[in-house]
């Protein structure tokens, strides 16, 4: 029992002290300083050593510019701790005063301290980068590795350099970093790429692959090919990022995953050149059965993508060409859901598709193979009208595979299966939940619903434009284009004016793309362009028009002020760094 309130005790003890801290900070942040410093002062006298706390002090007092206040304590604790960073606090306190005399003496006794014992810096360095003094802070750093060589810190370096805008230096010591410590590598990539996103011009991207290039060709180590690789997928350019990959294999027959990957990600960027490019480099270079079956799939899914009905029987033939080569196994799974998916949305044969699917449900198949089938099994059901059998089988893969992508890709088609169903209560219930979903495409697919609906109930409390836009949608998810462009047309003229007219226009828009009817996709846009400005839909106007000027017409004249508009009205849309890169490639930037 006493052990029990002991530990009570404490439980208590750390709840009322976390409390107290939370409350402290609150009044920190509010700019509340003399109740923030009684709150500080009491944490700090209950645990004296902590130094979060009397720092916060420290700023507090300086705050009220209780200047006096703050050097006798930062002193007091000087002459108990002899700590190196206390003697940066010291002299930042005669910053604030304008004594930058006594401010320096006091920030070279910090580095002199690094001098005698280089472990100092990890204190005496993060107080200079606390307070924004960034020159010592790159000072102190320095001055440790020249004490012990043992040390690195380039990492922090390089992030110094970038505050001082000296990119090419900051460049430099990222790509040693990366190349001495390869683990930190993502974390590494993640930092350039911010720069690369916040860079208002393209020097940056520049002086990066002309590093990475230089350190390429001196050592002849795949590392540099590599990460040439990735800057040009960051850039979207995955022709030269795949003659990195074909460099790579030259050297390490082993990195083919790697090439089918980057065809993957170039058909996901409707880079469809590249895409048949890469893979067919696959197909002509490997004898893997799975990296062959995965290629195949890839290819064949990008004709099926954009068939009409005359590719429908040679798209027929190759999948049973295929199969009949491989043969049926879990190996050609992937091949059996494309034939399944075919037969339902191209053919009209959904009795064809679900055959075809259960007898590949019935073979020996992983639980991640099973949640594929029984998803594309609930698509063909959908397709079908037959809403609650989908619903059964989206929800039992919710189930069997929570926690996963896949499993939340089927809790986002439950919910667009009610939305289909016109349930739109329990459909904005369900997209509310994915709104925050780990996968970025599913929340933003999930938060694309979740507004069409609010936005369209709030005037509309009987939602009638919107059941008539979900039933023209679900036209569209059957694949049946004229039928679904004639609804949302007949939409557009009983609703003219009304709030759904802007996202039934881009609707009509992307049939018109999906048929190669640019003129009128053109239009569609253009109508969106000119009377809806505050619309949320504004900017995928503005993106699919640029993007049918600039690849489908060639027209780099009409391509570039859109894309300029987007640049600067809309940094953010999704579209905004896509945008800008392709602006700045028409306009003739070298720089990219």
């Amino acid at each position: 029992m006493k052990k029990r309130l002991a530990i009570l005790f404490l439980f208590l003890c750390f709840l009322g002290q976390a409390q107290s801290e939370q409350l402290a900070n609150n009044y920190f942040d509010r700019g509340e300083f003399e109740k923030a410093l009684v709150s500080y002062e009491g944490l700090l006298k209950a645990q004296p050593g902590n130094y979060n706390y009397f720092q916060k002090v420290i700023e507090c007092y300086q705050q009220l510019q209780q200047y006096e206040k703050s050097q006798k304590a930062i002193e007091d604790r000087l002459d108990k701790y002899k700590q190196g960073n206390l003697l940066v606090e010291l002299g930042f306190n005669y910053q604030l005063q304008k004594n930058q005399e006594k401010a320096t003496k006091y920030y070279n006794q910090a580095i002199d301290k690094i001098k005698k014992n280089a472990t100092e810096v990890y204190g005496v360095a993060y107080v200079f980068e606390r307070k924004a003094l960034v020159d010592l802070a790159l000072l102190a750093y320095k001055t440790a590795v020249e004490k012990d060589q043992n040390l690195s810190f380039n990492f922090q370096m390089a992030m110094l350099y970038g505050q001082q805008g000296n990119t090419g230096l900051m460049i430099d010591t990222f790509l040693d970093e990366a190349f001495q410590n390869q683990q930190n590598l993502p974390l590494i990539q993640n930092q350039i790429s911010r720069f690369m996103t916040e860079q208002e011009d393209a020097t940056f991207n520049d002086t990066l692959k002309k590093a990475l290039l230089l350190r390429a060709q001196k050592t002849q180590d795949i590392f540099w090919n590599d990460f040439l690789s990735w800057l040009f997928i960051q850039q979207k350019e995955y022709g030269k990022a795949f003659i990195q990959q074909k460099a790579i294999y030259k050297r390490n027959p082993e990195s083919f995953a790697n090439i089918v990957s980057l065809g993957q990600m170039a058909i996901e960027d409707n880079d469809q050149d590249s895409a048949k490019e890469i893979l067919t480099f696959v197909l002509e270079n490997t004898k893997d059965l799975e990296l062959l079956i995965q290629a195949h799939s890839y290819l064949i899914e990008m004709k099926m993508d954009h068939a009409t009905e005359k590719d429908f029987v040679a798209i027929t033939a190759e999948l049973d060409d295929l199969l009949k080569e491989f043969g049926k196994s879990p190996y050609t799974l992937s091949l059996l859901k494309l034939q399944a998916d075919f037969n339902a949305f191209h053919l009209n044969n959904p009795e064809k598709a679900k055959t075809i699917l259960k007898e590949a449900m019935e073979m020996p198949i992983n639980r991640y193979q099973l949640a594929e089938a029984k998803m594309e099994l609930a698509d063909i059901l959908l397709y079908e009208e037959k809403f609650n059998q989908a619903l059964l089988y989206y929800s039992q893969v919710d189930e069997d595979m929570s926690g996963d992508v896949i499993g939340q890709e089927a809790s986002l088609k439950t919910a667009k299966t009610s939305y289909f169903k016109t349930d739109f209560e329990w459909a904005s219930h369900q997209l509310k939940v994915l709104k925050s979903a780990s996968s970025q495409l599913i929340a933003n697919d999930a938060l694309d619903l979740f507004l069409l609906i609010s936005d369209n109930t709030v005037e509309d409390s009987l939602q009638v434009a919107l059941k008539k836009f979900a039933r023209a949608d679900f036209l569209m998810y059957q694949n049946k284009k004229k039928e679904a462009l004639s609804q949302f047309q007949q939409l557009l003229k009983e609703h003219k004016g009304e709030d759904i007219e802007a996202v039934t226009l881009l609707r009509i828009g992307k049939i018109y793309e999906k048929t190669g009817d640019f003129s009128n996709a053109l239009a569609s846009y253009d109508a969106i362009i000119a009377n809806h400005k505050e619309s949320i839909y504004i900017d995928e106007a503005l993106y699919y028009s640029a993007e049918i000027y600039n690849e489908q017409l060639k027209d780099v004249d009409k391509a570039k002020p859109l894309y300029e508009e987007m640049i600067f009205k809309h940094e953010d849309s999704i579209y905004y760094v896509d945008s800008r890169t392709k602006f700045r490639k028409l306009r003739g930037d070298t720089n990219l």
